[in-house]
């Protein structure tokens, strides 16, 4: 229940600041009230739905919390990367790019999108610091929707994956230097394509009602 959920804000099919109840859900998912409940709660703890007095609401989008996270998401992958030239094993980094290069037989949106988040807790895992990972694993799960909004197009796909190989590439050759160069223009040309597409929804239909209208100061900023 809770993935099915979980796609549903994903994919905007609960668009940013719909409310929504647990016999709303219900009627939906044809499902019972207690695994929904189960389910609000743990996307409560993720950040995609809020609580409120008589009920839930999908979390708002915020362009200015993306390109803030995204500030701080070049920081801390920088530096997971420039101590990932010192410390990666070879068997960590062919790992890493096995799993990039699972996506060259798997086109489908859910797969790269997948591949994208586990690609960027798996760099951090390099830098042997548990508390660089659990920052890239936060920022991950707070970028998720804006990040979906990409996962369906070829061309994103096929950028992702030759960025990707090169920083890995990169660390094994320990230029560490090059590395952080490759991580850091990576984050900032996801941020760019993010926001991009993030407006070009916010002019389509099924964004209009909720964002545009009078409501958009509260729902985007």
């Amino acid at each position: 229940m809770f993935a099915r959920l979980r796609k549903l804000i994903l994919e905007l099919d609960l668009v940013p600041g719909e409310r929504v109840s647990e016999r709303d859900l219900q009627a939906l998912v044809g499902a019972s009230r207690t695994p929904i409940r189960e389910a609000l709660l743990r996307l409560e703890r993720e950040g995609l739905v809020v609580r409120e007095h008589r009920g839930y609401r999908v979390a708002p989008i915020s362009e200015r919390e993306l390109a803030s996270v995204y500030e701080w998401r070049e920081i801390v992958e920088s530096q997971a990367v420039r101590l990932a030239c010192a410390r990666a094993l070879p068997e960590q980094l062919d790992a890493i790019q096995a799993t990039i290069d699972r996506g060259l037989h798997d086109a489908a949106p859910e797969t790269w999108f997948r591949i994208g988040s586990d690609v960027h807790v798996m760099l951090a895992g390099l830098s042997g610091n548990p508390f660089l990972i659990r920052a890239v694993e936060d920022i991950m799960l707070r970028i998720d929707r804006a990040r979906w909004l990409l996962a369906s197009t070829p061309e994103g796909r096929d950028t992702a994956h030759r960025e990707h190989s090169r920083i890995v590439t990169l660390i094994r050759a320990g230029d560490a230097e090059a590395a952080v160069q490759a991580i850091a223009a990576h984050v900032r040309s996801g941020r760019d394509a993010v926001l991009a597409a993030f407006e070009t929804e916010i002019r389509k239909s099924r964004l209009r009602g909720s964002v545009l209208g009078g409501a958009r100061e509260r729902l985007v900023t």
